[in-house]
């Protein structure tokens, strides 16, 4: 039955039947694709290349742009050529690989975002510990087992998911190949191995999240104890642009994950999807890097170099 399923091509749903709006669409996500691409490149550029960004909250952030930079083009650029050829046809290798591609970004940066919280209490709660705690190794360590954590997790969803059998409808209620909507158009009854990833990937988040509760408990409890109010308000500018970061992407992604898939999708389903998969990868690098000196005068750095070089040719 696997053998059977390899031969066939899966269709994906549009935002509209309207080819005109299609068109429409595809150029607006076009637009949302490249600001997420730029923004997150930006940020990996001038953390690489500028010294004073080489500590551990910029190296968490680096990585984070990678992942999602990568998250959101395993998806959107599909989705904007469908939009603009009025297809929807998707192979299945193609959708094999974003099963697995978003499941590793998105394993990776729950991780990731899980030891940028975990950096921002030793920073506030042991400052004079902060460099030894948080060394270049560690530091490593904790972005090479994000990696790894990832790998894993896509692995187990996609073997799991496309062990099953697809002898009925091929049409996937979604712009793209997730692992809900296979198992909604799936006509296996039993899902037992997709059954065992979800749950390891649901204690997998519950875990995640309890780290984040209590690394940010730690955190207001002790800036909610220091006397001058500048720095209360530059240990929250440190910190508030995270918790953002944090809430909107475990919110919609168990939202995504976790309700129901519809034998007809409205449009509120596919928003979901859109704020799950599209908007942390966009949102990120404009919440980082207004909210942040340091990324701004970077910048500015940068362009003045890029004037004067050429200026000098």
């Amino acid at each position: 039955m696997f053998n059977y399923s390899v031969e066939v091509n899966f269709l994906l749903m549009q935002f509209s039947d309207s080819k005109q709006l299609q068109i429409v669409h595809g150029f607006l996500f076009l637009l949302i694709y490249l600001e997420a691409l730029m923004g997150n490149l930006l940020i990996f550029i001038l953390v690489t290349v500028h010294p004073c960004l080489h500590t551990p909250m910029y190296f968490f952030l680096k990585n984070l742009a990678f992942l999602d930079a990568g998250l959101i083009s395993v998806t959107v650029p599909n989705l904007i050529l469908n939009s603009l050829t009025h297809r929807s046809l998707i192979s299945f290798p193609g959708c094999v690989c974003q099963v697995w591609l978003v499941i590793h970004f998105v394993g990776s940066e729950l991780f990731l975002l899980t030891a940028m919280s975990y950096d921002r209490y030793v920073a506030i709660c042991h400052p004079l510990r902060y460099d030894v705690i948080m060394n270049k190794g560690i530091c490593v360590q904790m972005v090479a087992t994000s990696w790894i954590f990832g790998s894993i997790f896509g692995a187990l969803y996609s073997a799991g998911t496309f062990s099953l059998s697809f002898c009925g409808s091929r049409k996937v209620p979604q712009f793209f190949c997730d692992v809900p909507s296979l198992l909604k158009i799936s006509c296996s009854k039993k899902h037992v191995t997709i059954d065992v990833s979800v749950t390891i990937g649901v204690i997998w988040g519950l875990f995640c999240l309890v780290c984040i509760g209590i690394s940010y408990a730690y955190i207001f409890s002790t800036v909610l104890r220091k006397p001058s109010l500048p720095g209360r308000s530059k240990a929250f500018s440190t910190c508030v642009p995270h918790l953002i970061v944090v809430t909107t992407f475990l919110v919609t992604g168990a939202t995504a994950y976790l309700k129901p898939v519809p034998d007809s999708p409205h449009l509120i389903d596919f928003l979901v999807s859109v704020f799950y998969s599209v908007m942390p990868p966009s949102f990120n690098p404009i919440i980082y890097s207004l909210r942040n000196k340091e990324i701004k005068a970077s910048l500015w750095k940068l362009l003045w170099k890029l004037h004067h070089y050429k200026c000098y040719e």
